[in-house]
């Protein structure tokens, strides 16, 4: 018998996980499963609990919510260095993009436990960056303030969410000054944003990096360079279908280290969407290679 221990942060998606308790249990026992639920009660419990499924022996820990949940989830399994404890997760959070990333729809949440659970055993890369590890995408200047902006609003989720956290950020934002020094690229100056992807969307939807691939052992970085309102407006839609690519005020590059240094203003980064405050202005990042077993769809 297979066995899995479920994660489930009820508060995910503004609510959406609240009583999904017995759902899953039902689903997963349904398809002969061995199976434990355990629900989160505070911030940042989702890495405790994922540690202590990854001690007790799970071979399986399934992630029930956002991607929040995710990055708390494989924080907690990768605590010790790498794993043989396998990955799944089931979206019922804003973004969900690290879903879009393991091939999951949209879809009611026991179908989307059947799928996943019937899905193939794949190894991803983990980014890292101040003593963290993300698996979807981190960044610097404008996503990190749009993610700040999404945990003020209420009454939205999912992609309108963002591009109205998106619209609100524009008004009174500074871009920060960056240097960005990579052995492939190299740049300092006032920047937009400096992106890193691993996963295909960020923010509910964006392509910044519509090359990224979860296996291919680099970080797709997307640097976009200071520009006015109109004509960020006008490049919004080419950044969620992933033709800013050829803009000049955008450069993507990739690499497997990078040094991110915030010339003025102490950083604000994101990580998998949560907001982190380092306490250097100069920050490592660095992929790590086929770290992380994941069950994925199709």
């Amino acid at each position: 018998m297979n066995g899995a221990f479920i994660l489930l942060n009820p508060t995910a998606g503004r609510g959406k996980g609240r009583g999904l308790e017995r759902p899953l249990a039902e689903q997963a026992r349904r398809m002969g499963w061995d199976v434990v639920v355990r629900v989160t009660h505070r911030a940042g419990e989702e890495v405790e609990l994922a540690a202590e499924a990854r001690i007790a022996g799970w071979p399986v820990v399934v992630a029930v919510g956002g991607d929040g949940t995710v990055h708390g989830t494989v924080n907690g399994l990768l605590a010790d260095g790498p794993t043989a404890v396998t990955l799944a997760h089931v979206p019922v959070g804003t973004g969900n993009d690290y879903a879009r990333t393991l091939g999951l729809r949209p879809a009611p949440v026991p179908e989307n436990l059947e799928r996943v659970l019937s899905g193939q055993r794949h190894l991803f890369d983990v980014g890292r960056t101040i003593n963290e590890y993300f698996v979807n995408g981190m960044g610097v200047g404008f996503d990190a303030e749009v993610v700040r902006q999404t945990l003020r609003m209420s009454g939205l989720t999912g992609f309108p969410l963002y591009l109205a956290a998106v619209l609100r950020t524009f008004g009174a934002f500074a871009p920060p000054d960056l240097e960005v020094a990579a052995l492939e690229h190299r740049e300092r100056g006032r920047m937009m944003m400096c992106n890193v992807s691993i996963g295909f969307t960020q923010g509910g939807g964006f392509r910044l990096a519509p090359g990224a691939s979860p296996a291919d052992g680099l970080l797709d970085v997307c640097l976009i360079r200071r520009v006015n309102l109109p004509k960020f407006l006008r490049y919004l839609p080419r950044v969620v279908r992933g033709t800013h690519v050829t803009l000049p005020e955008v450069t993507l590059f990739r690499t497997s280290r990078m040094t991110l240094t915030g010339l003025s203003d102490p950083l604000a980064v994101q990580l998998d969407g949560e907001l982190r405050y380092p306490e250097d202005n100069t920050i490592e990042v660095e992929i790590l290679p086929r770290q992380l077993h994941v069950l994925c769809v199709g």
